[in-house]
C-alpha cells in the first residue's frame, strides 16, 4: 500500500502565505542568510562604520594611508568603481550606495579580487557629502546616472541643488573635480545651469570613461538615448 501525496487545495495555499506568521518566517529565513554571511567576514570586510553616524569621519584613517580619495556616489553594482580602482591602484576610492544588497555584492567582488584601495558604505549619497565626509578630503566625485526623478512634484528629491553644491565644495580638495553624467536630458540642462551659475567651480572637459569601466545603466542606454557628460573643478 502506498500513501499518495499530500496535495494542499490552491485556496488554502495562498491563505497559507497570506498569513502574517508565514510572511515573518518567510522575511527572516531571508534576512538571516545575509545577517549570517556579514558575521562571518566582518574582519575583512571593506564596508565603513563611522564611530559618529552626525559628525565628519575620519576618513583617511580606513585607508591607512596618504593616497588621494575619490568618492563614487551611487556605486551600483561596481562595474565603474571596481575597474577604476584596479586601473589605479595608488588612489584611493570610496564607493557609497544606499542599496544594501548592491554594497554586499561590490564588498565581496572587492574582496575577491583584492582590491584594498576601496572601502564601502551604505548611505544615502546627499547624507554622506553633506555630514560624514570631512572638509577638503576628495580629489573627485563621480556622479554617474543618479535618479532624475522626472516627475515634477518629485523634483525636489533631487541630488543636485544649492546645498549639495555647498556640500561639494567644502569636501573637495582645492583643485578637486566633479564628473556628472546622465541619460536625462532636461535634467542635465538643469545641473549644467546650476553649476554654471556657482562662481566657486569652472568647467572642465568631459570625463568619458573607459569601455570596460561604464556603468550598467550606461551600457544599457549607448545607442539608445544621448547621454550628457559634465565636469567642473573647484576654483
Amino acid at each position: 500500500m502506498t500513501l499518495n501525496r499530500l496535495i494542499i487545495p490552491p485556496w488554502r495555499d495562498h491563505w497559507f502565505k497570506s498569513n502574517p506568521c508565514y510572511q515573518f518566517q518567510a522575511r527572516w529565513k531571508f534576512h538571516r542568510a545575509f545577517l549570517w554571511r556579514d558575521f562571518m567576514s566582518i574582519e575583512t570586510s571593506l564596508r565603513i562604520f563611522p564611530p559618529d553616524w552626525t559628525q565628519p569621519m575620519p576618513l583617511r584613517d580606513f585607508f591607512g594611508n596618504d593616497q588621494p580619495i575619490e568618492v563614487d556616489l551611487g556605486c551600483g553594482k561596481g562595474r565603474f568603481l571596481l575597474a577604476h580602482a584596479t586601473a589605479h591602484p595608488n588612489v584611493n576610492f570610496f564607493g557609497v550606495d544606499r542599496m544594501l544588497r548592491r554594497i554586499r555584492k561590490v564588498d565581496n567582488k572587492a574582496r575577491r579580487q583584492a582590491l584594498s584601495n576601496i572601502r564601502l558604505m551604505r548611505m544615502e549619497a546627499y547624507y554622506a557629502t553633506t555630514y560624514l565626509l570631512p572638509p577638503a578630503s576628495i580629489a573627485t566625485y563621480y556622479i554617474f546616472f543618479p535618479d532624475p526623478w522626472p516627475k515634477k512634484r518629485h523634483h525636489e528629491h533631487r541630488l543636485f541643488n544649492s546645498r549639495f553644491m555647498d556640500a561639494l565644495h567644502r569636501t573637495l580638495t582645492p583643485g578637486g573635480g566633479v564628473h556628472f553624467a546622465t541619460d536625462h536630458l532636461p535634467y542635465f540642462a538643469e545641473v549644467c545651469a546650476l553649476i554654471r551659475a556657482d562662481r566657486r567651480f569652472a568647467e572642465i572637459p568631459p570625463f568619458v570613461p573607459e569601455p570596460e569601466e561604464q556603468t550598467d545603466f550606461e551600457r544599457y542606454y549607448i545607442g539608445r538615448t544621448p547621454i550628457g557628460r559634465f565636469s567642473f573643478r573647484k576654483t
